[in-house]
């Protein structure tokens, strides 16, 4: 049971973002992606807690993830039961979804980490569109400050991103 308890913990800080993500891709709702998420994550507790192997936790993940948003697209959106896994691939394949959901995931998790005035001006002229003057604005600072805020997101986040890749290729 404890072992089991540890699995789940480790599977879920490293794969519930990157599962939302993938979940998103079919899905287009990020409270719908997180619900089917958490319910996989149950099953598997279920599973694990009841001495079933899984010997691949991730690909079990991925797997179940895409299958419950298969199940809950045909439910809701196709009753007549036409709709194939194949339509929901559109022009990439589960296993590039499933690298572009990690990447994002590694995205958003170095987004996290920026400090909290850092973070807030790079999403909202990333995220939002918004231009440095109106985000000069509507933060009540000056525009050389929203200059040198972007400065530094941009800075750490290429830094971490070149530490993710030599990590993986050096």
């Amino acid at each position: 049971m404890i072992k089991a308890k540890k699995d789940i913990d480790d599977a879920f800080r490293c794969y519930y973002r990157p599962l939302c993500l993938y979940a998103m891709h079919y899905l287009h709702d990020m409270a719908m992606a997180e619900d089917i998420v958490q319910d996989c994550f149950t099953e598997l507790w279920e599973r694990m807690t009841a001495n079933k192997d899984v010997s691949n936790v991730k690909a079990y993940l991925y797997m179940m993830v895409r299958n419950h948003c298969y199940d809950l697209l045909k439910k809701e959106g196709q009753s007549d039961g036409n709709l194939l896994l194949s339509d929901l691939e559109d022009s990439i394949s589960d296993e590039e979804c499933e690298e572009r959901s990690l990447i994002e995931a590694r995205l958003w998790t170095a987004i996290d980490s920026l400090p909290e005035r850092c973070r807030e001006v790079f999403l909202l002229s990333k995220r939002d569109g918004l231009k440095y003057k109106e985000i000069a604005d509507k933060l009540n600072v000056s525009i050389k400050t929203v200059e040198n805020q972007m400065s530094k997101a941009l800075r750490v986040l290429k830094e971490g991103s070149k530490k993710i890749y030599s990590f993986f290729f050096n």
